[in-house]
């Protein structure tokens, strides 16, 4: 084992061996344009691209026909939510999403109602679920999104997909989900699940960074979009500038891989994550945060009362961890995820995200364990607070 250890998968995850092996060859020796239709060079990048889709579609049981390459998830978000709003501004104006959702979504969400449309940003429970019933209520004549994503990137809650897709489908409603985190790690497919739109960031499930998907469905119903960037034909005109080739191949790849290894590492994955919320868990005063079954296989989020996680991992600079979401770990306000379940600042501010992924040993696992543990128990030891709660005072 060598350290410092690597546990902020979530954050991003090391690009397989692999995905980089299938890539090289196109940044020198096959380097064509995929737009270059009158040459060999240009007909090798672009037949690269062709499998890559494909492979990509075969991943979420999709047609190759309905991925666009984007530069990652919060370009998806953004053409998603914003397509929606302009191409079926006819037919209405209204909004649903969740206060749990990823930035990309809320802050595009508050742009739009800067520009006159309505958004509903529904609840969760304490485990970060919905309320279906307070989806179907939300619902109106002027609703034409529905925009929730299938595992939060903080907590690793997994929303009911397939439910909020009947609903959505029920009405006439486009669903729209950020599957960032979930695309290679659990099983996912259009079709059954009723997503009509889904953002996809290779650099989460060991891809490279920079290179992304949308899916759009095609039929029933065929989903419109609008291009956000002119100035070029490119993925059928829906997102202009030269192909990422190298990024695609390499997108392309770990979608293959995941699809053939999906199923051994959920399982080896939720036997560690299982293990250790447990082992935390027999500590005092600690609170997990998200659903304690129903989360992503290679996510665990916990409250450490009485400390405070900047402290954690000021002290354990042997093993890479994070607060929250890579996206905001550089403001000091507490997660509006972990505030929107129900966590008060206090424990808001003494959470830590553990995530591991396809190159974690279980000796790292326990390695963790053990760590967090003793860093735990040695910043409450210096706490006068927590000696005060332990003796009964507060």
């Amino acid at each position: 084992m060598k350290l410092p250890l690597y546990m902020d998968y979530n954050a991003t995850t090391p690009v397989d061996p692999r995905v980089v092996e299938t890539m090289v060859p196109y940044f020198c020796e096959i380097f064509g344009n995929a737009s270059s239709s009158n040459h060999k060079f240009g007909w090798e990048a672009q037949e690269a691209v062709s499998k890559a889709r494909k492979q990509v579609a075969d991943l979420i049981g999709a047609r190759a026909s309905e991925i666009i390459f984007t530069s990652g998830s919060t370009e998806s978000n953004n053409i998603s939510v914003k397509s929606v709003a302009e191409v079926y501004s006819e037919k209405g104006n209204h909004i649903i999403t969740c206060l749990t959702e990823h930035k990309a979504i809320l802050e595009t969400c508050e742009y739009l109602e800067s520009r006159g449309f309505n958004v509903t940003y529904l609840n969760t429970d304490e485990t970060g679920l919905i309320d279906l019933n307070e989806l179907a209520e939300s619902f109106t004549d002027k609703t034409i999104l529905v925009s929730l994503m299938t595992g939060n990137n903080e907590i690793g809650t997994i929303q009911p997909i397939e439910e909020i897709g009947n609903l959505c489908k029920e009405r006439g409603v486009i669903f729209h989900s950020d599957a960032t985190q979930s695309v290679g790690k659990i099983p996912l497919n259009v079709d059954t699940t009723g997503i009509d739109l889904m953002s996809i960031s290779a650099h989460k499930f060991y891809g490279p960074k920079g290179i992304g998907a949308l899916y759009v469905r095609s039929k029933n119903p065929r989903v419109k979009i609008t291009r956000q960037t002119h100035g070029g034909s490119q993925e059928k005109g829906m997102r202009s500038g030269t192909l990422n080739v190298p990024g695609i191949v390499g997108l392309g790849k770990a979608c293959e891989i995941s699809t053939e290894e999906m199923d051994t590492e959920m399982k080896r994955q939720i036997k560690f994550r299982d293990k250790m919320i447990d082992e935390f868990l027999k500590m005092e005063n600690v609170h997990l945060n998200g659903h304690r079954t129903n989360r992503l296989p290679n996510n665990v989020n916990l409250s450490f009362a009485y400390t405070d996680s900047e402290s954690i991992l000021a002290e354990m600079k042997d093993i890479a961890v994070s607060t929250g979401s890579a996206c905001t770990s550089a403001s000091l306000s507490p997660s509006h995820v972990l505030t929107a379940i129900g966590r008060n600042n206090e424990l808001a501010r003494s959470a830590i995200r553990i995530s591991f992924g396809r190159f974690t040993t279980e000796e790292e696992i326990d390695y963790t364990i053990r760590r967090v543990t003793e860093t735990v128990e040695q910043i409450r030891q210096q706490s006068q607070i927590y000696k005060m709660a332990k003796d009964g005072l507060i």
